[in-house]
């Protein structure tokens, strides 16, 4: 398939941009809340309008407190799925051993990288290309709100494309100048890809030009070209999408109504604190000449002078304090926060009654909604690590269907007592491979089959030593008669 020419990617992206938009403000709210950046915040937040001074007097202070469960709830599913990334079997121990090298150091830190990207921006998205001087293998996330997704549309939507966009500087060899910020816009197709850009200025699709991003050169005559087009030998677009559930929704959505609504009582409730400090003093015929006199007569002998007019007259002082309804506060606070785990299915790091003793079945029932919420991104992630393994198997010449066997591991609070009592009473019962992957302190079952073989080969040697220990010169042994 040749370059897309311009005039039909300005349509193609006309057709998507009103959703792309849509999208991308959505993206900003979870980034927001994820960085601690609540609407609590805003000025527009409703319980941060009427806080100024001149605007009502009776309350001056001003705090705004949000509070960070989204990025709680993230990060403890992340470390529960991630903080031991799956490992994959593909029946072949050296190809297992080949994809494990070029998935690279950094496999661990891109699961967790994807897993939050996921439960904030509803999708997480992985990039695969080959580096232009090694020719190697290479894969790395994409902010998700770089990537407009463009499905088939039969019944299974496969990705057909993806325009990737992002801001880039040009040096065109004149001084710094805030013009020379362009949009980039790259679409990838099966085949290739095709790039062109816009000022950032500029408001029109129509202001998009080609840019060429590429050189080829020419190996017979050794002449190198510009182009706006690359192509690739992937055979499919080079995007692996890693949805964040079956719905490919947020983690925010369900529970940022009880986050703000917790960042506002809150807040109004120190505030409350801050302006109670503060007597509001209502002075009615007061004698003095100012308020600099009555807050000195006030100081000095412990009262003020009034001025009478009469029998019916209501001369006097009077303070005004605010009430603060706290165990309606609390209540209210308590029950948001109970609810934000519950919508939210996460793990309450203080639940009714404390972890304690607990048994295995008890702290499984503790995590059963943290299961079912990360079993849910399990099922989608698992068709994305699936086509990144053959994908990199392809790349070094397995071009065959072969299956794959993904491993799991949660990272969870468990009872290694019970745990290792269990394994104990399977010996003979079951394998001895399948007691050694279950047992709460074997990291790593390769590695522990080859120590254990080792040992066994060294006690072995240790035995025939002691043996011929006690044989004559002649080899025969001292003890026999």
């Amino acid at each position: 398939m040749p370059a897309i020419e311009l005039e039909q990617f300005k349509k193609i992206l006309e057709r998507y941009k009103s959703g792309y938009d849509k999208y991308i403000e959505q993206c900003e709210v979870a980034r927001r809340y994820y960085a601690h950046e609540n609407d609590i915040l805003k000025d527009s937040a409703p319980a941060n309008r009427n806080k100024h001074k001149e605007d009502n007097p009776l309350r001056a202070a001003d705090n705004r407190i949000p509070h960070d469960y989204h990025a709680q709830l993230v990060n403890q599913k992340a470390s529960y799925l991630f903080s031991y990334p799956p490992t994959f079997d593909v029946g072949k121990k050296d190809l297992n051993e080949k994809i494990k090298e070029m998935l690279g150091d950094n496999y661990e830190k891109y699961c967790n990288v994807l897993c939050v990207d996921a439960s904030n921006y509803r999708n997480a998205w992985l990039h695969i290309w080959k580096d232009s001087d090694s020719n190697e293998f290479k894969y790395a996330p994409v902010n998700p709100i770089q990537v407009i997704p463009i499905y088939s549309s039969g019944l299974i939507r496969e990705l057909a494309a993806v325009i990737r966009i992002y801001s880039e500087y040009f040096d065109e060899g004149e001084a710094y100048s805030i013009s020379n910020y362009y949009t980039v816009y790259e679409y990838w197709d099966n085949e290739g890809c095709t790039t062109f850009r816009k000022k950032q200025n500029a408001i029109s699709l129509d202001d998009i030009e080609t840019i060429n991003r590429f050189v080829s050169t020419n190996i017979d005559t050794g002449e190198s070209t510009e182009s706006n087009y690359y192509q690739h030998d992937f055979g499919e677009v080079p995007f692996i999408e890693f949805p964040n559930n079956n719905i490919k929704d947020s983690d925010l959505t369900k529970i940022k109504p009880f986050i703000d609504v917790m960042d506002n009582i809150l807040s109004g409730y120190v505030n409350d604190l801050d302006d109670i400090q503060q007597i509001i003093w209502v002075l009615t015929n007061f004698g003095g000449e100012d308020l600099d006199e009555f807050r000195s007569d006030l100081k000095k002998y412990k009262a003020v002078k009034m001025q009478s007019i009469g029998d019916d007259d209501k001369s006097g002082l009077q303070t005004i304090a605010i009430d603060i309804p706290v165990e309606a506060r609390n209540k209210l606070l308590e029950v948001c926060r109970k609810q934000i785990y519950e919508q939210g299915q996460g793990l309450d790091p203080h639940p009714e009654g404390g972890f304690g003793n607990r048994s295995g079945e008890a702290l499984k029932f503790m995590y059963a909604p943290l299961e079912l919420k990360a079993g849910l991104m399990e099922i989608e992630f698992r068709q994305g690590f699936n086509k990144l393994i053959r994908l990199i198997a392809k790349s070094i010449g397995h071009n065959e269907y072969f299956p794959i066997i993904q491993t799991w591991t949660r990272n969870a609070i468990k009872n290694d007592k019970e745990t290792a009592e269990i394994a104990q009473a399977s010996l003979g019962i079951i394998s001895n491979k399948t007691i050694l992957k279950n047992h709460p302190w074997v990291e790593d079952l390769e590695e522990e089959l080859k120590q254990i073989k080792l040992e066994e080969q060294e006690l072995s040697e240790k035995n025939d030593d002691f043996k011929d220990a006690f044989k004559s010169p002649k080899g025969v042994d001292v003890n026999e008669e």
